[in-house]
């Protein structure tokens, strides 16, 4: 018998998926999630199920998604990777307040992107307690983002220890004006100009927080009291006891509380 050689053969292996093509199929998933639990009831749909109405093998809805409650978010994943983008690119001069709502904007964008979708959603949550939860832990998970952006904008006990307090207690701010507006929004079955109503309600949170020198201090510097004869760009300094004038630098957007403080301050300080 002649032996004749085999060449291997080489061993496919799938092609890991781009992001474009894991969001569809995200989506294609949920799509059939949000199908099965409007038609047959949340409790009557297994993964199995959610698996076989989208066309794909139960591992793969194992690879996107952990659990059926999992299913019908497919888009905060990638929502967040937006939002936190936007608060790594943020220009050095904008107040964190204002990053952090332009930040929650990409969350507002995912349920305007298709509104129809996001009002059956939102329904589905009222109706199913294990779905409620899981939209409470989306929620959750921006808020930890922009408490921990917060938190880096103060300086180092610059308020007693309270800084943790006060970046969560901002972040939560933000998070609920946003999430304030999307409810009356969707209860609307996503009718209504929801960014100029989302706008108002940021302009609520901003002057809440005006008067916070640790998070006003980017967007509305504080104001600098410098000797007449310094150039614009000199650091704040208090005039000396000779001095005679005192000039306050403020831009016109600073809270007039701010600047009456500072100049109080800056008078009571000299020799």
């Amino acid at each position: 018998m002649e032996y004749v050689p085999c060449m291997a053969q080489p061993v496919k292996t799938a092609r890991p998926q781009t992001s474009t093509q894991r969001l569809k199929m995200r989506r294609q998933l949920a799509a059939a999630a949000m199908e099965l639990f409007a038609t047959r009831g949340y409790a009557a749909t297994t993964v199995d199920d959610i698996a076989a109405a989208a066309g794909v093998a139960r591992r793969t809805f194992f690879r996107h998604f952990r659990s059926k409650e999992e299913a019908i978010f497919p888009d905060h994943d990638d929502t967040l990777v937006r939002a936190e983008a936007v608060l790594e690119a943020a220009p050095a001069h904008e107040n964190p307040i204002d990053t952090v709502c332009r930040g929650i904007k990409e969350v507002m964008k995912m349920y305007a992107a298709a509104p129809a979708v996001s009002v059956e959603r939102y329904k589905l949550t009222r109706e199913v307690p294990a779905l409620r939860e899981r939209e409470i832990a989306s929620v959750a998970r921006y808020e930890r983002l922009f408490t921990r952006y917060l938190l880096a904008r103060f300086d180092e006990d610059s308020h007693n220890g309270d800084e943790p307090l006060l970046a969560e207690v901002a972040a939560s701010a933000v998070v609920t004006a946003h999430n304030h507006v999307l409810r009356r929004w969707l209860r609307r079955d996503g009718q209504g100009d929801v960014e100029a109503e989302l706008d108002h309600a940021f302009e609520i949170v901003r002057h809440t927080f005006a008067t916070v020198p640790a998070l006003a201090r980017r967007g509305a510097p504080q104001v600098a009291a410098v000797p007449a004869a310094a150039p614009a760009t000199a650091p704040p300094v208090v005039t000396s006891a000779q001095g005679d004038v005192l000039v306050a630098v403020a831009r016109t957007d600073a809270p007039l509380s701010e600047v009456m403080r500072t100049i109080k301050e800056a008078l009571t300080d000299r020799p």
